[in-house]
């Protein structure tokens, strides 16, 4: 089976997180999929951000909820980038894309536009709440779906299946090899996150794991030939 390299939020060992600056240099350096998460503003546009504020990752400051897209839109979020629309994301790479959300009118918006646009095969949907992504398979028949798991709990398995998801993913230091080994028995595939070192890739492949999440470009280059 392949081994997929997953540019988390891009590349943003490299790049400012989540702008199309990073998902440009993601694909570049030949990365199979890219991650990125997704927030609903004020005036319900699904816009690429990661935490609940943008004090973090922008020069602005205040919960994403609270502000419009016009606000959003007037912030710098790293080397002059903007926060990005999904549909500009969607319309600039066109690599496959793993879509974080993390409530049910974020799943909501995001299916409604996965509809329209004919893109089930293209976006997988992840999230750490099982309901979220049970939702977004009732939304959006066919749609691949990622349970994102804190830590490696003994429910972890059970929870995948129970919200029909067909990858788990948890930080590639929190697992171990019988969590996997469980995992794959049910028909799970296991990705780790967080693999930004050689060392961390070296663990990843040895764990037998079908995929690594990486915020550097040479992850991608070197992970093809690390046994």
């Amino acid at each position: 089976m392949t081994f997929l390299t997953i540019g988390h939020r891009g590349v943003m060992g490299v790049e400012p997180e989540n702008t199309l600056r990073s998902y440009l240099r993601a694909e570049r350096s030949g990365m199979d999929v890219i991650a990125l998460d997704l927030r609903l503003s004020k005036d319900g546009a699904l816009v690429a951000l990661h935490d609940p504020e943008v004090d973090r990752t922008t020069d602005g400051s205040g919960a994403v909820a609270n502000l419009t897209l016009a606000e959003l839109r007037g912030l710098d979020a790293g080397q002059g980038e903007r926060v990005p629309v999904f549909d500009e994301v969607l319309d600039t790479v066109r690599a496959p894309l793993q879509a974080s959300v993390r409530d049910h009118g974020t799943v909501g918006a995001l299916a409604e536009l996965l509809l329209r646009r004919d893109l089930t095969s293209r976006v997988d949907v992840a999230s750490p709440d099982a309901t979220v992504l049970a939702e977004a398979a009732r939304l959006a028949p066919g749609v691949r779906t990622t349970l994102l798991a804190p830590s490696p709990a003994d429910d972890v398995v059970a929870r995948a299946l129970g919200a029909g998801a067909s990858t788990v993913s948890l930080d590639v230091r929190l697992l171990s090899l019988e969590t996997v080994e469980a995992a794959h028995a049910a028909g799970l595939r296991v990705v780790g996150g967080r693999v930004d070192t050689l060392d961390l890739l070296r663990l990843a492949r040895a764990l037998g794991l079908d995929g690594a999440v990486t915020g550097y470009p040479e992850i991608r280059s070197t992970g093809r030939f690390t046994a």
